[in-house]
């Protein structure tokens, strides 16, 4: 998926519109499907998967934690037999990486790592072959010959080891499918909240650096719970709107994630008039990219623009939208 833009919206917290735009378009499809019809309990489930998203955050901080641990457990051996055969003894740079051993001592991630049942401990087969692969890269080779020795060094080859072997990792991908349904799809953007963490981190702040809070505030919680009842409570007007700004759509020949997409992107629309139409518009089609077919995209834009216009006119959303060209 793309990453894109979020009403100028900043990266302060880990849960930000971009993944609960992402999350309610998954849980509305699901909340039709199911045939279930329960709301209350759609909402629960609805933040109970942006809670996995956020723990997915600090386990993905704690593979770079196992990865420096198995590295320091090899160092021993190498040191081990270094001493015995009387050879020079093999450099701890990387073992003692500055940035990875404050992220190891620090307080908010080891206190989500003691309430975790499973750990990168479990998997240690996994850690050691990343180490192996980390350790005959280029990244790893050019920081271990250089003659720097600084923490701004060692929290830059983590961000490019994350970067080029953990961001992009099938392995990874197929071990925390695994470990939990809810992080098949969080990946991809939960990992550029992990890079911007990690150039975040100050040597000065010790173990008390402070990762991402969960939300920046209550308002992005009440905009997820507003959004979505309002998408599944009002799905009838909002697909009227559909219909009455294409008279020849047929609804049966249409995806129906384009459905949902759109009927969620009408129900922001309306309802939060802060954000602007052009920003929900471009959000939801680069949303249907990913979710929808290959000629979704182009389509759902259009329509929007059109419903947004035919809402403007007959008094239903009071925005700004552009004159036509």
């Amino acid at each position: 998926m793309s990453t894109f833009a979020t009403d100028n919206h900043l990266y302060i917290a880990m849960i930000n519109r971009e993944i609960i735009r992402i999350k309610i378009v998954q849980l509305t499809y699901a909340y039709y499907q199911n045939g279930n019809k329960n709301i209350e309990a759609a909402e629960k489930e609805l933040f109970f998967s942006l809670s996995k998203a956020y723990d997915l955050y600090h386990h993905l901080l704690a593979l770079i934690v196992a990865v420096t641990k198995e590295s320091r457990r090899r160092l021993e051996v190498m040191q081990t037999k270094a001493r015995r055969e009387k050879t020079a003894e093999p450099s701890q740079k990387f073992a003692f990486n500055r940035f990875a051993l404050q992220l190891e001592n620090n307080k908010q991630l080891c206190e989500f790592m003691e309430t975790q049942k499973h750990t990168w401990a479990d998997e240690p087969e996994f850690v050691g072959r990343l180490y192996e692969q980390i350790e005959q890269s280029q990244i790893y080779k050019d920081y271990m010959e250089s003659a720097e020795d600084n923490y701004a060094l060692d929290r830059e080859v983590w961000r490019k080891l994350y970067r080029v072997l953990i961001q992009d990792n099938e392995d990874i991908d197929t071990i925390l499918e695994e470990q939990s349904l809810y992080w098949n799809d969080d990946k991809e953007v939960v990992d550029t909240f992990v890079l911007k963490t990690i150039k975040r981190f100050e040597e000065k702040n010790s173990a008390t650096q402070e990762l991402l809070p969960e939300y920046d505030s209550e308002e992005e919680k009440d905009y997820a719970r507003k959004l979505f009842r309002a998408t599944i409570l009002n799905a009838d007007d909002y697909q009227r709107y559909m219909s009455e700004t294409s008279h020849n759509w047929d609804f049966s020949r249409l995806a129906y994630m384009d459905v949902i997409i759109m009927q969620i992107a009408i129900a922001e629309m309306i309802n939060f008039p802060s954000i602007p139409v052009s920003v929900t518009i471009n959000e939801y089609v680069e949303l249907a990219k990913y979710y929808s077919t290959p000629r979704s995209a182009g389509y759902i834009n259009g329509m929007l623009d059109a419903i947004a216009r035919h809402l403007s006119k007959s008094g239903k959303l009071v925005k700004y939208i552009k004159p036509e060209e």
